[in-house]
């Protein structure tokens, strides 16, 4: 049994919430679970802050160029020797797109966390090849969690 939790990552985590809405839906150990889910085997100092629209909007403006507020955003400042990075999900933005998939909330969280991990760490998905390869990761991790796979076509 140690030898097993000796091969999780260590993850150093910050969990803020400047919009308090969905605070139930994102328990500290759920968060945990999910992030080291998407963590190769480096080490990780992660803060992750739940914004209300506006600063969704604004970062996302600031940041991006884009004047909309957008479900994840990832600030990654290192990938090794630990990765290093802010993850900032939209409150509201979760809640639409997770009521329009038809999914329980903290499922979309969970793989909106998984995906700013893997950005974290330099996935991307500017191209149609990098694209299938961070979705076919995602889907490989939200399996490994009992969960759904966010690119499954009906």
């Amino acid at each position: 049994m140690a030898a097993a939790a000796a091969t999780l990552p260590e993850l150093s985590l910050s969990l803020q919430f400047a919009d308090k809405a969905h605070r139930a839906q994102l328990p500290r150990h759920k968060v945990r679970r999910w992030i080291r889910a998407a963590l190769d085997e480096l080490p990780a100092e992660i803060t992750v802050r739940i914004v209300g629209e506006e600063e969704g909007r604004t970062l996302n403006r600031e940041f991006r160029g884009k004047d909309y507020a957008t479900n994840v955003l990832t600030f990654d400042y290192a990938h090794e020797p630990v990765v290093v990075a802010d993850l900032v999900l939209c409150a509201p933005v979760v809640e639409r797109e997770a009521a329009d998939m038809k999914l329980p909330l903290a499922d979309h969280y969970a793989h909106l966390l998984v995906h700013g991990t893997l950005h974290a760490q330099g996935f991307d998905h500017e191209d149609d090849e990098e694209a299938q390869e961070m979705e076919a990761l995602e889907t490989r991790i939200l399996l490994g969690l009992g969960l759904h796979d966010p690119y499954a076509r009906d």
